[in-house]
């Protein structure tokens, strides 16, 4: 057992196997460590997050070590319910499986309908459950080259897991068959149908279907605030939806939460009330009844009323009247801006939070021309004086030091490459997005053996090394899980200035100290 550090409340706990993994999680489920807030398992590691003001250090360490039960243990009994799922074994390669396994399909899809799969953790993306059986044989390489689009309902193999894909997306896993029933349903409680410890026994056929259940409609907007128009989509964001990690979804929430605090506190909101973050610009909105809003973040904005500008002054609150628009060039400095409104949005929380997660389609949906947003008129306090300043923020072609921690597969690269990493200025290219800031460097990273990482846990942050070279630092909508070595992980306070760094800008990333794994004490 191995502890690697990702960051001041996070550590990984590296075990030897599935098992081992599984065994500990349940001890440290039995008998929990104080101070611990999360737990994301996957194939041999668990991923621990703590509360404020608890230290992810050496003293965790030795408080989770003294959980590890005897060696040999088996994983607990841990199913809740058992789940039939028929599947018409249609997978474009179940022929290349059956191949690789010395059967004939027939077999593996016998095979297949006899194990007894049990999920181990979820991840990727919400409601998809990694799942091992009881057939040994079912043990099976990823694809050399992964698809690009694999259709909702695949249901796949891949290592010792079966999986089946919730939504539409990339994957590299060998598809098997196809499943029409939803793995990953917001009218359900919970939304996901496969949880750790369920298990699941696969059907040929199609009986026992249920479709998604359709969600409310949404009432008819009061008049409030109109998007008139909108160079990229605005999403709503607030702190985020911690603690959903057995459903496979990540905290998402505002890439620059410094700004949203801030616009909410210049109109006696909640810290966390949602409000709009905007994407550079231009936007132009339309006020249909009077409003007080503020504007944080990168951006600047006039109010007109009458053919007549005036200035919005950032971080404090401003009055719009019926029939007055307010307009958000482009900013120069900067990238994300947070438009609030006293008493919030009218926006409907989804696994009680605002925020849109626009890689797991988690969230209110974009707002685009056209949309009317109402206001929710909650109850608001007092305001402050004076507007709190906002730090200064980068422009295409500044460089930006962002400091990192040296965590948790640092020691998958030489010595050499973990110079080059943290010397180097790395480019942030027109690629990023909130899921994550794709980086391009002269000389891309290497490491010395193409091993595949099995699938862990990724925190806010992570510094991801693709087979390119070419890093890529995940931001607030990156999948929970990762099968990339992460080479550092930014320092949480540096998130905020991350998610504010436009393309064309520079990054270098500093280490305050060498990498070393946590030694329990």
């Amino acid at each position: 057992m191995r502890f690697l550090p990702i960051g001041p409340r996070t550590l990984l706990v590296e075990l030897a196997d599935l098992d081992e993994t599984l065994v500990l999680f349940d001890a440290l489920g039995a008998d929990p460590v104080a101070g611990v807030a999360e737990i994301i398992p996957a194939a041999r590691t668990l991923m621990i997050r703590t509360l404020p003001g608890v230290a992810a250090d050496a003293a965790l360490a030795a408080r989770i070590a003294e959980r590890r039960p005897a060696p040999g243990t088996r994983p607990a009994a841990r199913a809740v319910e058992t789940v039939e799922i028929p599947v018409s074994y249609d997978g474009e390669d179940l022929a290349d499986v059956a191949k690789h396994l010395g059967l004939s399909v027939a077999e593996v899809i016998a095979a297949h309908q006899a194990t007894t799969w049990q999920v181990a953790f979820c991840g990727f993306a919400p409601g998809f459950a990694y799942m091992t059986g009881d057939d040994a044989r079912f043990d099976l390489p990823r694809r050399p080259s992964p698809r690009t689009r694999i259709p909702a309902g695949s249901v796949a193999l891949a290592g010792r897991f079966c999986g089946i894909y919730p939504q539409e997306t990339p994957g590299g896993w060998q598809l098997i068959g196809t499943t029409r029933v939803p793995m990953w349903d917001l009218g359900r409680t919970p939304p996901a149908l496969l949880r750790p410890g369920v298990r699941a026994r696969f059907v040929a056929g199609t009986a026992g279907i249920h479709p998604v259940a359709a969600l409310p409609a949404p009432a008819a907007a009061e008049p409030g605030l109109t998007v008139v128009s909108t160079a990229f989509p605005i999403v709503f964001q607030d702190e985020g939806r911690p603690g959903q990690g057995g459903q496979g979804v990540s905290v998402s929430g505002a890439l620059d939460i410094g700004a949203l605090r801030r616009a909410n506190r210049a109109l006696g909101n909640p810290s966390g009330t949602p409000a709009l973050e905007i994407t550079l610009g231009p936007v132009r909105m339309r006020a249909d009844r009077p409003l007080t809003l503020a504007l944080t973040g990168a951006a600047t904005a006039t109010v007109v009323r009458d053919g007549q500008a005036t200035p919005v002054t950032p971080g404090a609150a401003f009055a719009m009247d019926a029939g007055d628009e307010l307009l958000l060039p482009p900013p120069e400095a900067g990238m994300r801006s947070y438009l609030a409104l006293r008493g919030g949005f009218a926006v409907a929380p989804v696994l009680d939070s605002a925020a849109t997660d626009t890689l797991a389609h988690v969230g209110p949906p974009a707002v685009t021309n056209g949309a009317v947003l109402a206001p929710a008129q909650r109850p608001a306090g007092a305001v402050a004086a004076e507007p709190a300043p906002g730090p200064a923020l980068p422009k295409p072609g500044d460089l930006v030091e962002l400091p990192v921690t040296l965590g948790p597969r640092t020691d998958w690269f030489t010595p050499d490459m973990v110079t080059r990493f943290l010397t180097q200025e790395w480019l942030v290219t027109p690629q990023s997005s909130r899921v994550g800031i794709r980086l391009q460097g002269a000389e891309p990273l290497s490491r010395p053996e193409a091993t595949e990482l099995p699938s862990e846990g990724t925190e806010t942050g992570a510094i991801q090394v693709p087979h390119s070279g070419q890093p890529v630092l995940f931001l607030a909508d990156h999948p929970l899980t990762g099968g990339y070595p992460v080479i550092a992980t930014l320092d949480p306070a540096a998130l905020d200035l991350a998610g504010q760094t436009p393309p064309g800008a520079r990054i270098r990333f500093v280490a305050r100290t060498p990498f070393a794994p946590i030694e329990p004490k």
